[in-house]
């Protein structure tokens, strides 16, 4: 059956959920989950809520799926050792240096890979399953042939997000929130930048940012045919009464293997909706249509929130199937026992029998006390009796014998599984960086591989791989002053464009080019068959030194540290392989799936980069990217010639100078710049998040 997993941001929420027919319900408490904005949970509170859904058959998952600074990996580890000894069934990760060293405390508790790991492709959940993990919530942005390829051959459960708010960057590559106002989406504080008006160069009325939620109800039995484990519900941000509704229709949905009525996709709509509903991703029909905003509730919403209020608070489905035995003889005591679906087993003894005087006790009566289980969480499916003749029980003995074995029963399911508890892997080791930091150009476009640019003598020159294919001379200059070219593989590479990207890897390696530069886990395995020496790119979210420690253990040779990172904790890191930084460069700030151009002007543009324009004026650069995919840059461009002590002293292997839509003359002014031999700085500079830092 298709586990339905639902969202709990409050202990009334739990309540809702289970009582809604939710399989499992996942939640967070403490400060690392990706909704931190939520009420979460005290460890009182959770450790009840937990309780609460053991008893009734629930799964609990706990949300760590955050970024964790070096100085937070203890706190986070104690949350998760916490959750495990309440009982807990899984753990939500993002981060890939706390999924380390949770695997390693915690080697019996499942590990599920947040959506934030942005796993797109079976490649992806591959990787994820070399990390230790048992379930990859895949990203929202896969169609429905791209769920069924990668869940028929997944060596781990697949799970897939079925209905709520869709972000218009993919998950874990958002960085917008941050760089404008210091609230990291990966930490848990995206204050939705996607939500607002902007211009693409007419008036201050679009929002050609904010998707409607998603809401794929109808095809609760496709996915269960294609090998989805688990559907999600969206929403530990919301109110009770929205996880009840949409909960109870989504189970029926799933129970009864057929679609919801007319009332109640009337009722999704009523209970939260932006302009309605898509499933523009999962058909694969991606458009304008796939848009829409918040606009004032409907005014059935509250009378719609009463009665399901009424409905959950009310109400205990009897949900957990259980068998009830006697054994009731002449001149003993009698002997009752219930059993539940996990064999957890309760004995006890009931009085001894009395002669009958006028009815005696049959398995039918019997039966039909002990079936009385309403206002339990019990389901009695099964009642097996062996009673002698002309023997007597009141009923009362009866109900409180039933009453007694289903209250020591729940006290039973309420107890945590015993696991064991390893010890933190050892820290890793600090490699030291000799000499000067490399100096590393990164393009976006042929016309950036000047001569000029090249005689500014980089280390490295890091250049998308379809440029370098499609125009491999470009690369000769820098070649010729000592450079070394890198290959840079696109941030998205789904299954259906494996192959394109595996043709162009192969051209390129013929070409001499050793290197590339991978920024999602889901791309190692391109790269490495093919024999190229892999590095890190932004993508991977290095935030720790256990996550630099996973990607040494997977064979880079460098990584990029996270750019929500401050210097002072890039400095502090420990570095077991090189580390590069962003010195330079318009950062990128989403990447999506929709094109703002076709969707603003009706018409593919893609070498027309447009400019995306907020309230305040700012300018946001919007470019295509490989999959005619789109990348809005910050407004801002990060500028740190002038702190290049701050750079040296962080440990640093190498410095990063990223050119976006500059031209060919600005980009060799910038270099030339950076390496003192002007004294150029270009407008609109910003120390990025290097010494403010984010939440």
């Amino acid at each position: 059956m298709l586990e339905l997993l639902s969202p709990a941001g409050s202990p009334e929420t739990v309540v809702a959920a289970v009582s809604s027919g939710a399989d499992a319900i996942y939640m967070g408490f403490g400060g690392f989950n990706a909704r931190r904005n939520a009420k979460n949970f005290t460890d009182e509170e959770f450790e009840t809520a937990v309780r609460y859904c053991r008893a009734r058959g629930c799964k609990v998952y706990l949300t760590l799926n955050t970024l964790v600074s070096d100085r937070e990996i203890e706190e986070a580890v104690r949350l998760a050792c916490f959750a495990s000894a309440v009982g807990i069934d899984a753990i939500i990760v993002q981060d890939l240096g706390l999924a380390r060293i949770l695997r390693c405390v915690l080697p019996d508790l499942p590990l599920h890979a947040s959506t934030q790991m942005s796993i797109h492709n079976i490649a992806g959940a591959e990787a994820a399953y070399e990390l230790g993990i048992s379930r990859v919530v895949l990203a929202r942005e896969l169609s429905i042939e791209q769920i069924s390829d990668i869940a028929h051959r997944s060596p781990v459960q697949v799970e897939v997000f079925v209905h709520g708010a869709l972000c218009f960057c993919h998950s874990g590559q958002c960085y917008m929130s941050a760089l404008i106002g210091r609230r990291s989406g990966n930490r848990g504080y995206c204050a939705q930048p996607c939500r607002l008006q902007y211009s693409l160069g007419g008036r201050m009325d679009d929002y050609p940012l904010s998707l409607k939620d998603n809401c794929l109800v109808k095809y609760l039995d496709e996915l269960e045919r294609l090998g989805v484990a688990s559907v999600k519900i969206e929403g530990r941000m919301k109110r009770p009464e929205y996880s009840a509704i949409v909960t109870g229709i989504y189970a029926r949905a799933i129970r009864e293997k057929k679609e919801p009525s007319e009332q109640e996709m009337q009722q999704l709509e009523t209970a939260f909706s932006r302009q309605g509903f898509t499933d523009g991703y999962y058909t694969g029909n991606l458009g304008p249509e796939m848009f829409g905003i918040r606009t004032e509730p409907e005014k059935d919403v509250n009378k719609l929130y009463s009665a399901a209020r009424r409905e959950y608070a009310n109400t205990e489905p009897r949900r957990v199937p259980i068998k009830f035995y006697s054994i009731i003889k002449a001149g003993e005591k009698s002997r009752f026992a219930v059993e539940d679906e996990d064999k957890n087993k309760i004995i006890r003894d009931g009085p001894v029998p009395q002669p009958a005087q006028n009815q005696a006790l049959t398995e039918a009566s019997v039966r039909e006390q002990l079936y009385k289980t309403g206002g339990t969480p019990y389901l009695c499916t099964e009642v097996s009796s062996v009673i002698e003749p002309e023997l007597f029980l009141p009923a009362s003995a009866l109900n409180e014998i039933r009453r007694s074995l289903l209250d020591s029963l729940t006290e039973e399911r309420k107890k945590a599984p015993l696991r064991p508890v390893g010890k933190m892997p050892p820290a890793p080791r600090d490699i030291k960086t000799l000499g000067k930091p490399k100096r590393i150009f990164q393009v976006t476009s042929s016309e950036q591989l000047t001569k000029r640019l090249a005689d500014c003598e980089p280390d490295y020159i890091y250049v998308p791989l379809e440029i370098l294919v499609s125009n491999p001379t470009a690369v000769l200059p820098f070649a010729e002053k000592g450079a070394v070219p890198v290959a840079v593989l696109p941030r998205i590479i789904t299954d259906k464009e494996k192959n394109e990207v595996w043709a162009m890897l192969e051209r390129a390696r013929k070409m001499g080019i050793e290197e590339a530069l991978v920024g999602n886990i889901g791309h190692i395995k391109f790269a490495k068959l093919l024999g190229f020496d892999i590095r890190g790119d932004f993508g991977l979210n290095a935030f720790n030194s256990d996550s630099l420690q996973v990607l040494s253990a997977a064979g880079f040779i460098s990584a990029t540290a996270s750019f929500e990172l401050r210097m002072s904790q890039i400095r502090d890191m420990q570095k077991p392989l090189n580390v590069e930084v962003f010195a330079y460069g318009r950062l990128p700030v989403m990447v999506s799936e929709q094109c703002i151009i076709k969707n603003s002007a009706g018409n593919c543009a893609c070498e027309a980069n447009v400019n995306l324009s907020d309230r305040t004026g700012q300018s946001f650069p919007v470019m295509k990217e490989f999959g005619c995919r789109n990348v809005i840059y910050n407004t801002h461009k990060l500028f740190m010639a002038d702190k290049m002590d701050d750079l040296e002293n962080s440990g640093i292997w190498g410095y990063r100078l990223l050119f976006t839509n500059e031209g060919p003359e600005e980009c060799v002014r910038v270099a030339e710049g950076f390496f003192g031999k002007t004294d150029y700085v270009p407008n609109g500079i910003t120390r990025g998040l290097y010494y403010r830092g984010v939440e």
